[in-house]
């Protein structure tokens, strides 16, 4: 009997866990089978519901297309008007400004003192200089005359001719001190004069760096002058149009004081490199009025052969290389359908573009409302003004 007992008990412990897991069995299966009577009961027997009607026909404007054999086009290049001579002027030697006699904006005469350093260092020296140079002409002096008793000495016969000739290179010696001592002096005298800045031209001064007790440095600017009266005007023009520019005919430029006429003076022939353009100077009279540094700009007409159409930006959507796309109507039994089509533009100007592409000379062009245009919608035209009258062309 109690050799049993053990085994009775472990038989009891495991009927509770087998229940267990048939009534887990039980309600997993209850819980699955609600689920897909609910998933049942949401199902729409019709399923998905799909639009089978078309929507309403937008309403867009268009215009005819019509196409032109050439281009009559108005290039614009621009240049700047600048002073034909610009310095940057400065003291060759270096010291302490004494005075600077012109202001910004003041017009200076060719000549004119401008500025002017603190020369009374190089005064003393030039007038101990100035010392020398008395001095060695007065020994110069006293040489040629004790030469000359010596020859009349020699002609008595109370000398040698020996002994004149010594006296005579004494003379000589003499007298190279006298060039010396003159150079030397010459030579502050010129650092006296560069100590002033004259005005090479007449013009205008446009800039001051300094001011009076300020040690200036060798070739240190002061002053920035521009040459008064006619200006030149350097503009870049493309390499096709220069065979029409002929050098001493006068051309209108368009500057922010209004037209000017300038003759043209030259043109250089040379492409720069990275501005892909040929500079033609221009002669821009004092007379014009235009300030130095006014931007100044060249209008040239000249024809496109290039057969093509107008149409206004907002009939242009971006495509892919380069390309844009334009929506053309086209009918299709009793309606309208938006049908896209590739152009590339040739010449933009102002509010409109001179495109070619496959489109055909009457086809109607959308000009208003891409953003709601899709390739194949249906659409109601609207015909409006052609794209160059629009847009005052």
């Amino acid at each position: 009997m109690t050799q049993e007992a053990p085994y009775e008990t472990d038989t009891g412990r495991r009927r509770p866990t087998l229940i267990k897991g048939l009534i887990f069995v039980v309600l997993l299966a209850i819980t699955i089978a609600g689920l897909l009577a609910a998933a049942t009961l949401f199902r729409s027997e019709e399923g998905p519901k799909i639009a089978t009607v078309e929507p309403e026909p937008l309403a867009v404007s268009v215009i005819p297309v019509e196409y032109l054999e050439e281009l009559d086009i108005e290039e614009l290049f621009t240049g700047i008007a600048e002073a034909r001579r610009t310095s940057r002027l400065g003291f060759q030697t270096g010291g302490r400004i004494d005075r600077i006699d012109v202001r910004v904006g003041d017009r200076v005469k060719e000549g004119q003192t401008l500025a002017k350093l603190d020369t009374r260092g190089l005064g003393a020296q030039l007038a101990s200089a100035q010392a020398v140079v008395d001095e060695a002409r007065a020994a110069h002096q006293l040489a040629l005359d004790t030469a000359d008793r010596q020859r009349q000495l020699q002609a008595q016969g109370h000398v040698s001719q020996q002994r004149v000739e010594e006296f005579v290179s004494q003379a000589t010696t003499a007298l190279a001190r006298v060039d010396a001592a003159r150079a030397q002096a010459d030579a502050l005298r010129v650092q006296i004069d560069l100590s002033s800045i004259t005005a090479p031209y007449d013009g205008v001064i446009v800039s001051r760096f300094a001011d009076e007790g300020a040690i200036s440095g060798p070739s240190q600017a002061i002053l920035e002058l521009v040459e008064a009266g006619d200006l030149e005007a350097r503009i870049g023009v493309s390499a096709r149009i220069v065979p029409e520019l002929v050098p001493g005919t006068t051309y209108t430029l368009e500057a922010e004081t209004g037209s000017v006429e300038a003759p043209l003076r030259s043109v250089t022939g040379v492409v720069d490199a990275s501005q892909r353009t040929v500079a033609a100077v221009f002669d821009v009279p004092a007379t014009s009025g235009v300030p130095a540094g006014s931007i100044v700009r060249l209008k040239v007409d000249r024809k496109m052969q290039e057969k093509g159409f107008w149409v206004p930006l907002k009939a242009l959507s971006s495509a892919n290389r380069g390309m844009w796309t334009v929506y053309a109507v086209v009918a299709e039994g009793s309606d309208w359908r938006a049908q896209p089509r590739l152009v590339e533009m040739v010449y933009p100007a102002g509010d409109r573009a001179y495109v070619r592409g496959p489109v055909e000379a009457g086809d109607r062009i959308i000009v208003d409302g891409l953003q709601r245009v899709t390739p194949g919608a249906r659409v109601t035209p609207r015909d409006v003004q052609r794209a160059d009258t629009a847009s005052g062309g």
